[in-house]
């Protein structure tokens, strides 16, 4: 595993698996059904890989994990687009990604192969809507890569590879590339790669034929310095996107031009209360709900997930609450179902993941009373 800070290595990854309708009423809110997903995890004397659950549509329910794959250190998932394959990062060595068949009666994950991430420290990974390559982000190498997916699901070596360089920070300190995540726009035209080192959204024209990144003009949305951009959501209609920044505690609010590529920062909202104590503390995932109505945010060291209502025209932040307080600790990571009636929020440091059922009209979390216990979560994927 990589050693990290402890606000930094808390890692918990929940992904949802399948296509995230962008018209809320594509969602089925009457939905009784039960929900499959997938959860990576760190090794620890509790976890041995990638574990599988369900949620329960009806009570937010969780059934009781059970192991999918053994893994190593398998920190963050991806999805075929198909549902037949699963993708996982490897924390180990100099890095690599897993590629997984899924046994669609089970569930259960079988090791197709393993090639090389292109950096050390992969920590983020997405496949494209054709399903031919999957991308990925390399922390400690402060890189990313693109790795071709064959017919039968494995992966080739990688296509495409981008270095990110170190600047020159406050009082001349040279401050190291940290890439944290990497996600593309609806239309797969644009890659956009978090860097938490440098304080910079660096975006990339993406080739799905030949799987390449080529730096863009403009080359990268800016946040304040020492803000350390870490993970990257849409808004269902494309038109803004949200960074959450680790070390600022914050959420910042881009314009997006669909045309160049272009992100524009135009706001910036903190995640935890005015006159809070942030010392030690730092964020780490940020989702949007399917409805578009409303943006969250996890804060680790105040153990709270942040809420925003989303303005329609605007797309700009007003924060509602801050909600989970007092049910896991360290929440690296969580997710919001397709249907938008529940969020599974995970404790890494706590080894659970706990349910609450999200109230569509005003975005306030609400505890279902169910969880379980998984050791050291890092990511889920709901099958719908």
């Amino acid at each position: 595993m990589i050693e990290r800070p402890a606000s930094v290595v808390t890692v918990l990854c929940l992904v949802t698996l399948g296509l995230i309708p962008v018209n809320p009423s594509v969602a089925n809110a009457d939905d009784t059904g039960k929900v499959r997903f997938y959860i990576g995890t760190y090794n620890s004397k509790t976890s041995e890989g990638i574990y599988r659950s369900e949620l329960d549509l009806a009570t937010g329910k969780l059934s009781e994990p059970v192991l999918a794959a053994s893994a190593k250190n398998a920190s963050f998932l991806a999805i075929h687009p198909n549902k037949r394959f699963v993708y996982a990062v490897s924390e180990e060595g100099a890095g690599g990604v897993a590629a997984y068949s899924v046994n669609q009666e089970t569930g259960n994950l079988t090791l197709l192969n393993q090639q090389s991430s292109g950096g050390s420290g992969p920590c983020h990974l997405v496949v494209d809507k054709p399903g031919t390559h999957v991308l990925v982000a390399n922390y400690s190498g402060g890189n990313a890569a693109v790795l071709p997916i064959s017919a039968d699901g494995k992966l080739e070596p990688r296509s495409g590879h981008v270095q990110h360089e170190p600047v020159i920070g406050k009082n001349d300190r040279k401050k190291s590339p940290l890439a944290h995540s990497i996600n593309l726009d609806a239309a797969g035209r644009f890659a956009f790669v978090c860097d938490a080192g440098v304080d910079k959204v660096f975006i990339y024209r993406y080739d799905s034929t030949k799987g390449t990144l080529t730096p863009n003009t403009p080359p990268a949305g800016i946040v304040a310095p020492d803000a350390a951009p870490r993970h990257f959501a849409w808004r269902p209609d494309g038109k803004q996107a949200y960074a959450i920044n680790e070390a600022e505690l914050s959420v910042t609010v881009f314009d997006f031009d669909a045309k160049t590529g272009a992100l524009t920062a135009v706001q910036t909202i903190p995640t935890v209360p005015e006159g809070v104590d942030r010392k030690g503390f730092s964020t780490a995932e940020i989702v949007v709900h399917p409805s578009g109505k409303f943006v969250y945010g996890s804060n680790r060291g105040h153990d709270t997930i942040a809420g925003f209502k989303v303005d329609a025209s605007t797309g700009r932040l007003t924060a509602i609450g801050q909600f989970a307080a007092g049910t896991m600790k360290t929440p690296r990571n969580f997710n919001i179902d397709s249907s938008g009636k529940y969020a599974l929020v995970e404790g890494q440091d706590s080894d659970n993941i706990v349910s609450f059922r999200i109230d569509p009209e005003t975005g306030e979390f609400h505890p279902t009373g169910h969880s379980i216990n998984v050791g050291k979560p890092v990511c889920i994927k709901f099958v719908r």
